[in-house]
C-alpha cells in the first residue's frame, strides 16, 4: 500500500507544483493543496498512516538539513540582532493578543495563556522551500528568518514548560531549561570539533558513498537529540547542516542530499500536510476558525515585521520576513496535542486549531512571494530579482 501511495503522491505533487508555478505561485503551494485533494477530506485516495508519517518526518528533517548546508555562517552571525528582534516580536504580539482573545472566548486564564503560546509558535519548513524557490534563502532576510525560527522554538517551548508547571503536570522548568542549554552547548561543540573529524574519518572507509552516509548520520543524530531535549527535530537537523557547511564536504553533501530529498522525501512531506487535514464537523465553528486564522496571520506578520523594521530592514523586506514566520506547521501541532492531553484545549477547540494551523501553512508561500517580489520592484530597495528554480 505504501508503494502505491508514494507513486500517487509523487505524480500529483510534481504536477500540482508545476501548475502552481505556471499560475505565478511557489510550487510548494500546489503541493500543499493537492494533499488536501488526495486526502480523506476530498478524494480519499491517500489516508494518513504511520509509514507515511515517518516518510514525511524524514522529508522535513532533510529539508531543514539542506537549509543549514546553504547557510552562510558569517551572515548568520551578523544577523543575530535582527533574528532576535524578529523572533521576540513574533512571540510577544501573538502571545498577548491570543491571551485576550481567549479571555473574550470565556476560556480560563491558563487556557488563554496556552492559546497565546500556541499562536506564538512558528515553523519555517514551508518558508524554507518558498525562500529557495525565490532565491532568497542565502540573503540577509533568509538568514534572519532561520535564526528567528530557532529563537522562537526555544523560547516558546521554555514558556510552555513554565505554563505547564502551574497545571499540576510533572514538568520541571529547571530541567527543561537545562536540557536546552546542554543541547545547544553540546551541538555547537560537537559541530565545531567532532563533525569535521567524523566526516574525514568516515569518508576513508572502503565502501560506496561514505561522505553522504556520514552526513546523514550526523543529520539524524542531531535531529534525534534535539527532539529528546524537547526541541523540534528540524532545529537539530538545521544545526547539523550548518556544522557541515563550514567543512570541505559541503558541496558534495549538498548536491547528493538535495537529489535524495527532492526526489521523494520532501514532496511526501509537503503533500502529507494536506492529507492529514480533517474538515469534518468544523462548520459549526466556522466563525471561530475565521477569527483565529485572522489573528494568527496578523499577529505573527505584524510582530515579526516590526522586529525586522527595527533591525533596519525596509518595509517590504520586513513584511516578507513577517510572512515567512506566519506558518505554524508541525511545531504548533505538537503543542496542540500537548494542550489536548493536558485539557488546556477542548476537543472542539483542538479541531479548530488544527484547521487554523493548516490555513496559516497554506497562506504563507503566496504572502512571501507577494512581499518579496514587491521588495524587488521597490525603487528604494535595490535587491536582485526573484528567480524561480527548476521544480
Amino acid at each position: 500500500m505504501l508503494i502505491l501511495q508514494l507513486a500517487i503522491i509523487l505524480i500529483a505533487s510534481k504536477a500540482a507544483g508545476s501548475l502552481s508555478v505556471r499560475l505565478g505561485q511557489p510550487s510548494v503551494l500546489g503541493k500543499l493543496l493537492v494533499g488536501i485533494v488526495l486526502g480523506p477530506s476530498v478524494l480519499g485516495l491517500i489516508n494518513e498512516t504511520d509509514s507515511l508519517a515517518e516518510f514525511s518526518q524524514i522529508g522535513v528533517i532533510l529539508l531543514m538539513f539542506i537549509a543549514g548546508l546553504e547557510t552562510d555562517v558569517n551572515e548568520f552571525k551578523r544577523t543575530g540582532k535582527a533574528s532576535s528582534l524578529v523572533g521576540f516580536g513574533g512571540i510577544i504580539v501573538p502571545l498577548i493578543l491570543g491571551y485576550f482573545v481567549g479571555i473574550t472566548l470565556s476560556l480560563t486564564t491558563m487556557e488563554s495563556w496556552f492559546l497565546g503560546l500556541l499562536l506564538s509558535a512558528t515553523s519555517v519548513s514551508i518558508s524554507v522551500q518558498a525562500l529557495k524557490e525565490m532565491n532568497q534563502l542565502k540573503t540577509r532576510e533568509g538568514t534572519t528568518i532561520l535564526g528567528a525560527a530557532v529563537i522562537d522554538d526555544v523560547v516558546v517551548i521554555i514558556a510552555l514548560a513554565f505554563l505547564m508547571s502551574f497545571t499540576g503536570s510533572d514538568v520541571s522548568l529547571t530541567i527543561v531549561i537545562l536540557k536546552k542549554i546542554l543541547f545547544f552547548a553540546g551541538a555547537i561543540l560537537i559541530g565545531w570539533k567532532v563533525v569535521p573529524w567524523f566526516l574525514n574519518k568516515f569518508s576513508f572507509l572502503k565502501v560506496t558513498e561514505t561522505v553522504i552516509s556520514s552526513a546523514l548520520i550526523i543529520c539524524f543524530v542531531f535531529a534525534y537529540i534535539a527532539e529528546f531535549a524537547g526541541i523540534a527535530a528540524i532545529i537539530g537537523a538545521y544545526i547539523a547542516g550548518v556544522a557541515i557547511s563550514v567543512t570541505d564536504f559541503k558541496h558534495e553533501v549538498f548536491q547528493k542530499v538535495e537529489t535524495i530529498s527532492y526526489s521523494i522525501f520532501v514532496p511526501v512531506f509537503f503533500t502529507s500536510i494536506g492529507i492529514t487535514a480533517q474538515f469534518t464537523g468544523i462548520t459549526k465553528n466556522l466563525g471561530l476558525i475565521v477569527l483565529l486564522t485572522i489573528i494568527a496571520v496578523l499577529t505573527k506578520l505584524i510582530g515579526a515585521s516590526v522586529g525586522a523594521r527595527i533591525a533596519g530592514f525596509g518595509w517590504n523586506s520586513s513584511l516578507g520576513i513577517g510572512a515567512a514566520m506566519v506558518s505554524r506547521g508541525e511545531v504548533a501541532l505538537i503543542i496542540s496535542a500537548i494542550g489536548l492531553e493536558s485539557k488546556l484545549l477542548s476537543q472542539d477547540m483542538f479541531a479548530v486549531i488544527v484547521v487554523v494551523i493548516l490555513i496559516t501553512t497554506i497562506v504563507t508561500p503566496p504572502m512571501m512571494k507577494y512581499f518579496f517580489e514587491k521588495k524587488y520592484y521597490s525603487k528604494n530597495e535595490g535587491y536582485e530579482p526573484v528567480k524561480r528554480e527548476q521544480i
